[in-house]
């Protein structure tokens, strides 16, 4: 067989590796996965079209400017709460703790800014036990490799021992370093120890509740009186911020995914072609530019007022996202992640480090928990004393499940815990415009829409594993 004749084989053999996923062939492609058992995002936006339709009826202030301006501050520390628990939920754990602990970081910051020295603030035994718990979260994240967590813990560790922390931007810092100490030491009793994550973190669940009272000395702390924090989810991003930030999103996302695509192209390797790639880039722009059309507009009632803007709220869960999916998609720790969650021993006998790998998720649902806690201490207006209890963690969990995350592992992208936060919050949301329909509806409501989208998960894992 002639040189020749092998080289026309082999190109041919390996004719896939310069595809391009052209529009026909993505929607194709799509179709494949919902019949092979991965329905994707297609629940939760189905879920959000039932819901909006059935408000729209119960109520015809559901649809107006201002109640839906309202909802991603209603709704922003189950999103970034749920953004935490993905990270945890992909590699077949769950976290009970995420939401206590954001309620015990948060009640930290706040008698730290509240009282002007947390030394004094607090009984003397707690305040050296937190010193010594930073130092030791430090020695643990270093040993099991969890760098970065080491690092943003050694910076709470000096903002609190060195009193800055009565500042109340650097409280908030050391807050969330609070939370990826306490993320060190639940990644370490679960990957290390052995203890099963439901028990280790129920139990973490219960200790930070009574952490947090003694951090408050029973006292709740209100936190409108603070602009910075109170703004967080009741202000918004002034007309011409809120465009500057919509184009730098929309620009950024068509810029790269045309770049990557023309780079593959240029290399011989399969790429989306880029008729695919500004389709997609076109339909973000123009949702882009519609949804910021609509939020700059006055949606306030009282004609005295002024209220317009893309909610801070939203810039906050939306830029959270996206670097969340980054970090899942373009980097070998993300990679890594997908493996454990889909065969742990199978991703130990490769090579991958999987107690640092659990480790480091626990690290982000902690942090992400702690900077959920200060949300809701904005939403509420205070620090009280159950913060991070109740249903904050069942609806964080809930949002994560409903937007498309499976509860078995491998399966997940952050949109999800945005797109089920939605869902979540316009249940409370649509039922509130109602007086005449009590809380228990809210109750019975969000439980079968959790059910139904653990059924549906379920059930589709089934259907793959069988195919």
């Amino acid at each position: 067989m002639s040189d020749k004749n092998v080289d026309t084989e082999d190109r041919a053999s390996f004719s896939l590796d310069v595809e391009r996923r052209t529009i026909g062939s993505a929607i194709g492609s799509y179709f494949a996965r919902l019949r092979s058992g991965d329905p994707g995002a297609l629940p939760s936006i189905l879920g959000l079209i039932v819901l909006v339709v059935i408000f729209s009826q119960v109520s015809d202030r559901f649809l107006t400017r201002y109640n839906i301006g309202n909802l991603p501050g209603q709704g922003a520390y189950i999103a970034v709460i749920g953004l935490g628990l993905v990270f945890v939920l992909l590699i077949g754990e769950i976290d009970l703790a995420a939401g206590t602990t954001g309620g015990m970081c948060a009640g930290f910051a706040a008698r730290a800014v509240f009282s002007g020295d947390l030394h004094g603030a607090i009984p003397g035994f707690l305040f050296w036990s937190l010193i010594v718990s930073f130092v030791a979260a430090i020695g643990l994240a270093v040993w099991l490799k969890a760098y970065t967590g080491a690092v943003v813990i050694a910076i709470g560790l000096v903002i609190v021992a060195t009193n800055l922390d009565k500042h109340l931007i650097l409280a908030l810092v050391a807050a969330v370093a609070l939370g990826a100490a306490v993320g060190v030491f639940t990644g370490f009793l679960v990957a290390k120890v052995g203890i099963p994550s439901f028990i280790a973190t129920l139990a973490l669940f219960l200790a930070w509740q009574g952490v947090l009272l003694f951090a408050l000395t029973s006292q709740p702390i209100g936190t409108s009186n603070y602009a910075f924090w109170f703004g967080l989810t009741n202000r918004n991003m002034s007309p011409a911020l809120s465009w500057a930030f919509t184009i730098v999103v929309v620009a950024g996302y068509i810029g790269y995914t045309a770049l990557k695509s023309l780079s593959a192209q240029r290399a011989g390797l399969a790429a989306d072609a880029l008729s695919l790639v500004l389709l997609r880039g076109g339909v973000i722009a123009v949702a882009g530019v519609v949804l910021t059309l609509l939020a700059n507009q006055n949606r306030n009632t009282n004609t005295y007022a002024v209220t317009e803007g893309i909610p801070w709220a939203a810039s906050i869960s939306i830029t959270l996202m996206i670097v969340c999916t980054i970090a899942l998609s373009k980097t070998s720790w993300g990679r890594h992640l997908f493996a454990t969650g889909g065969n742990q021993e199978a991703a130990r006998r490769a090579g991958i480090d999987v107690v640092h790998i659990k480790v480091t998720a626990f690290t982000l649902c902690s942090s992400f928990g702690a900077l959920g806690g200060i949300l809701v201490a904005s939403t509420s207006s205070s620090v009280s004393l159950g913060l991070g209890g109740g249903n904050i963690l069942l609806f964080s969990v809930a949002a994560a499940v409903i937007g498309g995350t499976s509860l078995f592992g491998g399966r997940g992208k952050p949109r999800d815990a945005i797109l089920g936060a939605l869902v979540i919050v316009m249940i409370p949301n649509g039922l509130g415009l109602k007086p005449n329909l009590g809380v228990e509806y809210q109750q019975v409501i969000t439980g079968v829409v959790l059910l139904i989208a653990a059924g549906v998960d379920a059930l589709t894992r089934r259907r793959s594993l069988t195919r």
